[in-house]
């Protein structure tokens, strides 16, 4: 369609919109936020925008989704290669919010997933950095472009396919769709710094004298910022303590952990201190309030080029009294916070805050509401530019005294992202300090972008009705955290005043305040993992960019991404290089995990529909997940990377996930499947590939010069026996000397887990030479490593003394027999197929004690529960995987990944 002008396109659409938001049923619709027809009307600029469901979505996909051909070639391996890229771009500072994925780094999975014309879907687009990245790869920058062509070259990708791709933009939030919107479109900055100063010259014009102070030449001053501190009261003498008078050292600019009181020089430390409390007429609230107090305390302003510090004069004291005072003309949101975890735990609760409003010294709020007022018949770029502002005006902007330059002065002002902490120490900012040097920065950023390549939609995506089956090429996505950020909480301070909040109700996230648990959590995530699922092509990819400290929670994404229907393929890690605040107090991982999975294609699913349950089924997922598997992974100091998803055991649990998320026994035991796999697929370092990818993984390993060597850690009885068979993999051992280096290992096993003897672990799952019998080939291979032992086996050959078959040794040379006797190896798979029945049998025998009794189990054996839900599972007595589930300690089900698998399954065929 055309129009004349941009407007007459933005009426026509907004008559289309009103429409739609007079139907009952598209209010239905999931995730529509609170908000009133007007207000959304206002924000939106349809069909590239609208603040609530896109109905003009499925439109979008009509004219530029390409339905799914089977007949299509497309065969991609993960992105196996570890990310690292810096937050210091331009465009990722752009806003505030709280969390972003740098764009460039985005932008090297969609050149390996996609090409020029895709469609890639974000259904938690945040800031929208997915649409930004799909976007540049038209026009990168050109030092990036030189160096993603140099990375693809000596990886022998040949040359990434240059040209944008269009991308759906999806949130929750209405803050963070009206980001993504305004960085998805184009800006004419000229324009944009034009009215940005005109908003700061009719600020000055008419509230400049709220922000100026006298020198001490008299000259007039302009402020920059004024620091305000909390007032105590001694516990002692019950005098007023001014926080920032004791507590911060004036010289070295240090704040103190123990000060003395002003009036009776009593040792103090800050948490023996008594806050002091006014009382006020809090007229948005009509009724009295109750605030923690604060005094001013410093002003840092300019005067002319100087810069300069000076504590309020009666003056400036004056001044502040008269804004006290002073009616608030601008409108301004009253809204009480939300509940959430947020509320308890940040503790702004107590220091009186209650509404939003009280976050603002009351400058502040005049300010803020007056500039926000001014740019609401402006363009959205200028709405964009003051909200990211938001967060600066309010107490949670702290004080942080450091010293600069020469002369001295103090220093930082800076909120924390993700909290909504506020300190005794508060920088309450003038307009022209927070906004102008954001001001020069947005003005000099290019996007070339145009409005056709990205569209944006405000809803969840538990359900995208506007999106057909199998039309998308590629998803990315960077879901919420679990219990990490409370995005509806952090974000009600832009969605209040843009007038519309998230709707609650399907937000993803753990929260104690709302009695939102992790298993409510794990159910929301997979209803949108199945809807990305749904609307993605098969046989392409989703990656999946995460970030927690907490197995549980990580345990959780990965179901989720599974129940959906995903197989994950690969994990890695993306270092944005910059710790974050949470990351920073908690000490989080600092590196995020990125997961690529894939769909099945229809080939597969077909396939197994007919053999599932089936050891052609089973083979058949293994064979095709082979070949989605990165064949070699080359680290940056000319090692090659074991490929963890290439090792028998992942595997192996990759085959029971596919055939327990579909709801199907599974036909092989592990021991079975490692013999079928040793049978079927070569193997090379540990590591299984198909016929047609051995030569190029050999061609490959010719050029490095060493393997990674994995590190495994002992955490429960799993772990210890892959631990044992690493140890045992290149070196037969005697019980003797196993046991020193397995009681090093066992600092981290849990205590709900039953710690067994390191003799049981081995008769379980490994042999020993008794000397009665041919020396086995696994210890024979180890002494012929062994110069000396070599010799002798040589020796006792030539001379007759000694016959070798399939690589057993029979000797009776005395040597041999005492250095190989009592040693354990890994055997065969025969045998240890004949090991796993008997261990299956004694872990059952186990199991059966566990359905005894009502009692929440304190202490088990958890591969015994593992075992006992296996058959339990094929058997479909589901309820006694539920009911055993249950007896569990919360978290153990939820932090290992085999138990919450099965509980997960079988609760949805129970409930």
């Amino acid at each position: 369609m055309t129009f004349a002008d941009d407007e007459a396109r933005r009426a026509y659409f907004t008559d289309k919109l009103r429409e739609k938001l007079c139907d009952p049923e598209f209010r239905k619709i999931e995730g529509f936020p609170l908000g009133t027809d007007e207000d959304i009307l206002a924000l939106s600029d349809p069909p590239y925008y609208t603040a609530c469901p896109n109905p003009f979505l499925e439109e979008f996909m009509r004219v530029y989704g390409k339905p799914y051909d089977p007949s299509e070639a497309y065969s991609k391996e993960p992105f196996a290669a570890d990310v690292s890229e810096g937050k210091n771009d331009p465009i990722y500072n752009a806003h505030s919010y709280h969390t972003k994925v740098p764009h460039k780094a985005i932008m090297r999975y969609i050149l390996h997933y996609t090409q020029p014309g895709d469609v890639i879907l974000d259904g938690f687009c945040g800031t929208g950095m997915t649409g930004v990245a799909a976007q540049l790869c038209a026009n990168p920058d050109p030092a990036f472009k030189a160096k993603i062509e140099q990375e693809w070259q000596e990886a022998g990708w040949g040359m990434p396919s240059w040209g944008a791709r269009r991308a759906i933009l999806g949130d929750l939030s209405p803050a963070a769709t009206f980001i993504a919107y305004n960085y998805n479109t184009p800006v004419d900055s000229s324009t944009f710094e034009l009215d940005a100063r005109q908003l700061f010259a009719d600020f000055e014009h008419k509230y400049g004298w709220m922000y100026t102070t006298r020198h001490s030449d008299g000259r007039t001053g302009k402020i920059n910022f004024t620091v305000w501190s909390e007032v105590f009261t001694c516990p002692e003498c019950s005098s007023d303590v001014v926080y920032y008078d004791v507590a911060v050292e004036k010289e070295t600019f240090r704040v103190l952990d123990t000060f003395e009181c002003t009036h009776c020089h009593a040792k103090l430390g800050k948490k023996s201190l008594n806050r002091v409390h006014e009382i006020f007429f809090d007229q948005p609230i009509s009724d009295f309030h109750k605030l923690v107090r604060y005094k001013p305390v410093l002003i840092n302003y300019q005067v002319g080029s100087v810069r300069a510090e000076k504590v309020p004069d009666a003056q400036d004291l004056e001044v502040i009294q008269r804004i006290q005072e002073y009616q608030i003309e601008g409108w301004f949101p009253v809204q009480e916070m939300p509940d959430g975890e947020r509320k308890g735990k940040d503790g702004y609760h107590l220091k009186g805050i209650t509404h939003l409003h009280h976050f603002y010294f009351r400058r502040a709020l005049i300010a803020y509401a007056h500039l926000w007022g001014q740019v609401q018949d402006k363009s959205a770029f200028m709405r964009f530019f003051v909200q990211g502002n938001c967060l600066g005006f309010t107490k949670m902007n702290r004080y942080q005294p450091i010293q600069y330059g020469r002369t001295g002065g103090s220093q930082v002002n800076r909120y924390f992202s993700g909290t909504l902490f506020v300190g005794s120490l508060i920088s309450e900012v003038s307009p022209a300090y927070a906004m102008t040097n954001k001001m020069g920065r947005l003005s000099k950023i290019r996007l070339p972008f145009t409005k056709r390549n990205a569209i944006v939609t405000c809803q969840s995506t538990t359900r995208l009705a506007q999106i057909p089956d199998s039309v998308c090429d590629y998803v990315f996505v960077d879901p919420p955290f679990g219990n990490s950020l409370h995005y509806s909480e952090l974000n009600f301070f832009w969605e209040a005043w843009l007038n519309i909040l998230t709707n609650r109700l399907p937000e993803a996230v753990m929260d104690k305040g709302r009695q939102r648990t992790l298993m409510d959590y794990q159910h929301l995530m997979a209803l949108a993992f199945q809807e990305l699922y749904r609307v993605l092509k098969p046989s392409r990819w989703i990656t999946v960019e995460f970030h927690n400290s907490s197995n549980g929670v990580w345990n959780a994404i990965q179901e989720a991404i599974q129940r959906a229907g995903f197989v994950v393929a690969d994990v890695r890690t993306l270092d944005k290089q910059q710790e974050t605040y949470k990351q920073s107090i908690q000490k989080l991982v600092k590196q995020d995990l990125v997961i690529s999975a894939y769909k099945p294609n229809d080939g597969l699913e077909q396939r197994f529909k007919i053999n599932a349950g089936s050891l052609d089924g089973a083979w058949d997922f293994v064979h095709t997940h082979l070949r989605q598997l990165p064949v070699f992974v080359e680290m940056a100091d000319q090692r090659a990377e074991i490929i963890n998803e290439r090792q028998n055991y992942l595997l192996f649990d990759r085959m029971v996930a596919f055939h327990v998320q579909r709801g199907v026994a599974v036909p092989l035991s592990a021991s079975e499947f490692y013999a079928g796999l040793a049978q079927r697929f070569p193997e090379r370092d540990g590591m299984y590939f198909l016929p047609e990818q051995v030569a190029e993984y050999e061609r490959k390993r010719l050029n490095v010069r060493a393997m990674q060597q994995l590190e495994i850690y002992v955490m429960n009885e799993a772990s210890a026996i892959q631990w044992i068979k690493q140890q045992l993999h290149n070196k037969p051992q005697t019980t003797a000397e196993l046991t020193p280096l397995f009681m090093r290992e066992l600092n981290a096993w849990p205590k709900h887990e039953r710690l067994l003897e390191l003799r049981t672990l081995l008769e379980e799952n490994f042999l020993a030479y008794s000397g009665s019998m041919p020396v086995p080939a696994q210890i024979v291979a180890w002494m012929r490593r062994s110069s000396d032992l070599r010799d002798v086996i040589a020796d006792e050959v030539a001379n007759g003394r000694a016959a070798e078959e399939n690589g057993t040794l029979t000797t009776t040379n005395a040597r041999l027999i005492t250095v190989a006797r009592d040693r354990w190896y890994v055997p065969d798979p025969n045998r240890a197929l004949d090991l796993e029945q008997l261990r299956t049998r004694s872990l059952l025998k186990e199991f059966a004690t566990y359905l005894e009794g009502s009692r929440r189990l304190k202490q088990f054996r958890s591969e015994a529960i593992k075992a006992g839900f296996k058959q339990a599972w094929n058997t479909k007595n589901y309820e006694t995987i539920v009911q055993v589930a249950e007896r569990l300690p919360e978290s153990v089900v939820q932090e290992d990944p085999d138990l919450l698998m099965y509980y997960d399954n079988a609760s949805l065929r129970v409930g």
